[in-house]
Order: structure tokens, then sequence, then C-alpha cells
């Protein structure tokens, strides 16, 4: 079990949480602890970090890798339930919250866990094991043109409805069980290759279908942004159009917009802000860290800062 790549936007992302010592801050997305391991060395024994994780294998490395810190508390959860998870744990508010969104390194290479079309294993693709819904369901139970809209809403691949019918006439016959016979169909559906592998866009489509990944964000954020302290920030890390969109909205509807006329001396239309976005534009990789990890090339990192008591933000 190895988590061993680079955490993507590191230094983007501990800059951009303007991390107090003696803080307490969410990593909502613990994974191989990369980002969390930075924050506790930036804060007191004071301080707090809370590490949450649906996979309860990362929350086992996680553990291993923090075992010289004291202040963290792991939680095997969904960050879509920030609120109920600082309700239980008695924290009225964070100084600052970490997302980065998607699928992990380890899960991707993990081959036994069906995230990837490279090798073979059983469908899987569920981050948190214990829920019911696995990439094996989907592909065998959900119609034709449910399986079109997935592949290419998720996955943005114009051949979805050549590879939907291609999985329903092929499960007619077997079931769909493995990772290398979804790869065998969808290639057979896709009349020639494009740039990349031609089952990455299929397999993205139905991961994200499996972990739910894109209709809770919206709200995911709205509430993480609630959650904040005043002066607290919220750090987002997206690698994919949908989940950016997601947060660029949530992001401009919490920053609230006054609708006054412009030749108004004062507002008058009673605006509400949350705060202020800080990233007008996302920030991206460098080209450095995209040549050293290629997964970091679609990185968008985004961060929002709730308004401060009475001091006019």
């Amino acid at each position: 079990m190895e988590f061993n790549h680079k955490s993507v936007l590191l230094d983007e992302c501990i800059n951009g949480l303007n991390i107090k010592p003696d803080g307490i801050y969410v990593d909502g997305t613990l994974g191989g602890a990369g980002h969390s391991k930075e924050i506790l060395k930036k804060i007191s024994s004071k301080g707090l970090l809370i590490g949450i994780d649906r996979d309860e294998e990362a929350i086992c490395v996680a553990k291993e890798r923090l075992s010289e810190f004291n202040n963290v508390k792991f939680v095997h959860n969904n960050h879509d339930n920030i609120k109920e998870i600082l309700q239980e744990l008695n924290i009225d508010g964070a100084d600052g919250i970490l997302l980065d969104l998607g699928v992990s390194s380890y899960q991707l290479d993990e081959k036994s866990r069906g995230f990837s079309y490279m090798g073979n294993s059983r469908l899987d693709m569920r981050m948190d094991k214990t829920q019911k819904l696995d990439a094996e369901e989907i592909v065998n139970t959900y119609s034709e043109e449910e399986l079109s809209r997935i592949i290419f809403e998720y996955g943005e691949e114009k051949f979805a409805r050549n590879i939907a019918r291609k999985i329903c006439l092929e499960r007619k016959k077997n079931k769909i069980e493995t990772t290398d016979k979804l790869v065998e169909i969808i290639e057979a559906s896709v009349p020639f290759k494009g740039e990349g592998h031609p089952a990455k866009r299929t397999f993205q489509a139905i991961r994200i279908e499996v972990n739910d990944e894109i209709k809770p964000l919206y709200d995911t954020i709205i509430n993480s942004i609630d959650a904040l302290k005043p002066d607290g920030r919220l750090c987002v890390i997206t690698f994919h159009s949908l989940e950016d969109r997601a947060v660029k909205n949530a992001f401009i509807d919490s920053k609230g917009k006054c609708t006054c006329p412009p030749d108004l001396p004062y507002c008058v239309c009673n605006a509400i802000s949350k705060g202020n976005i800080i990233t007008k534009k996302p920030i991206l990789p460098s080209l450095e860290e995209q040549n050293i990890n290629s997964r970091s090339r679609s990185a968008k990192l985004r961060i929002f800062e709730k308004k401060g008591e009475g001091n006019g933000k």
C-alpha cells in the first residue's frame, strides 16, 4: 500500500491557507497526508488538524505518517459532511480548510481498486469500500441512456453513445466484471485513437458516478465556507472542468454581488457577502511541477477568504 506521490500544488496550498500557529485546520481529502504534514509543521501544539477521508486505507497510512504529531484527529467520513463532522467534534469553526478533489495517485496505481484502465482487476472504483454502489453495478445495471449521459457529461467523451450501446450489447452475453473487459469494449467502440488512452474518459466518468463527486460539490463548498471562522480560508484543488465550475460558481455566489446602480453613493440592495475570492484566476502548477508529476497538469487551485468581523471585508 503506497502513497508516494508529491502532493499537488503543495507550497501554493500552504501559503494560501495563511496558517495561524494555534489555528484549527481541516484536510478534507487526507490521502497520503502530504498536505496535512506540511500544515502540522506550521501549527503549534495548541493548534489542531482534522484529517478526513472516505478511504479507510488512506486513514491507516496517514496515521502512520503523522504518528509524530499529537494534535491530529482522524475522521473516516466524506468531506461533503463537513458541517456534521465539526459539530460532532464540538468545533465551532476552522481557520482553514483544504480540499484536494478527485482520485488519489494511490487509488489509481493500486490495481486491485479497479480505478485504472491499465492492468486487470474487478470493476470497483469505490473510494469508500463500505458503500454498496460500485463500478460493476453501474456498468451492468444502468440503462443505455444513463450510461451515455454519464460518459458524455462526466467524461466529456464524444463517443459516449457508441460506448454505452456496446456495453449494453456485451452485457447481454456475459456480465462485465473486470477492467480489462470494459477496456476491450471501449476500444471496440472508438473508431480511432485520439490523445491518451481511449478508455481514460469513460473510466473517469464511471468513477465520478460511483463516488458521487460532482452533484454535492457546490453545496460542499458553501458548507465549507460557512464552517470557516472569520478571516479563515478555503483552498480547493480541482482536476476536472465540472469540479472547477462548481467551485467557481460557489465562490462567486458566496462573494455576493451588489445590484445597485453605479451612481448610488452606497449599497441599498442589501447584498450579502460571505467574503472574498483571493484567486481572481486559479493558480496552476508550475511547468517544473507538471514535468515532475504529470497528474498535476490539469490541477487548478482556488482560494476563498471568509469575511472578517468588523473589518469591512
